[in-house]
């Protein structure tokens, strides 16, 4: 059964929600950073404000963490909008659970950075973050977008060559955004448009763009969160489908009585639960 915070939130989050989605970009992007400001951060955490691979970072980890292991994450927000601020209290929260550093990259988005240049900014990320950790060592993760990122940065790695990392979490990732399993006429819609924008002139099928639709052989052990009512429940299903069927170590956790990267905000049980699930992965995994 749902948390008391949770019901709370489930009878008041959507219809804002469904409001916001009409905004202008601008509008978009800066209501989500406004409405996630206020979430609070966990005692003893350390934040480091840097560059990584030219691209504005933040850091969070806690004293006496392991300095041979890390996590890379990106954020969510459909691949318009999302921030370092956004995920400000999640990626916080994030480090303590998986007891490492964790360097949340502010990649470039679109419209105005069409595909590829997010995928070109993680995975230049994560070749400066080679340099000095070894990729058994470095897990991958990230909500929503972030998670069709992170599946896009195992197809560009394992593409170019590069070292395989030692694992990956997708929280309701998006690997189609082609929305044939959509039902909702009107979100089909709504994602349509901003699978466009991302795309540009590129097909929605291309699987950087729509990972489900590439080969996923080789890819790193993953762990897939979702809730069982959201629009995307079925991209974190047949994502699991697929990856079975390639060889791929991969763990489903169906949530009920959740919503769309319920993760994120911090101030839910439910999201302490997952977050203690993705460290116990982590750990098995690095």
């Amino acid at each position: 059964m749902a948390s008391m915070e949770m019901q709370k939130f489930l009878s008041s989050f959507a219809a804002g929600q469904d409001k916001g989605k009409h905004l202008p970009i601008e509008d978009q992007r800066r209501n989500f950073d406004a409405f996630m400001v206020g979430l609070q951060l966990p005692e003893n955490i350390l934040i480091d404000d840097y560059t990584l691979a030219g691209r504005p970072a933040r850091k969070y980890f806690t004293s006496g963490v392991r300095e041979d292991a890390s996590l890379l994450y990106f954020h969510g927000g459909g691949h318009l909008s999302g921030s370092l601020d956004s995920h400000h209290s999640f990626a916080a929260h994030l480090a303590i659970a998986c007891g490492t550093a964790v360097n949340a990259l502010d990649y470039r988005l679109a419209p105005e950075h069409p595909y590829p240049a997010a995928v070109d900014d993680a995975v230049a990320a994560y070749s400066e973050m080679l340099e000095y950790t070894a990729s058994e060592n470095i897990m991958l993760a990230g909500d929503s977008a972030g998670g069709n990122l992170t599946l896009a940065c195992f197809l560009r790695i394992k593409r170019e060559g590069l070292p395989i990392p030692g694992c990956g979490a997708l929280l309701s990732p998006v690997t189609d955004w082609t929305g044939e399993t959509i039902e909702s006429a009107e979100m089909r819609e709504y994602s349509l448009v901003n699978a466009g924008l991302y795309a540009g002139d590129w097909p929605l099928d291309t699987p950087e763009i729509s990972p489900l639709y590439g080969d996923l052989t080789g890819l790193p052990p993953m762990l897939v969160q979702y809730a069982k009512d959201e629009f995307l429940r079925e991209d974190s299903t047949r994502l699991g489908i697929r990856a079975r069927e390639a060889g791929v170590h991969i763990e489903l956790r169906e949530y009920d009585e959740a919503f769309h990267v319920f993760q994120i905000f911090t101030n839910l049980p439910e999201s302490h639960e997952a977050l203690a699930e993705i460290g116990a992965f982590y750990r098995k995994h690095i």
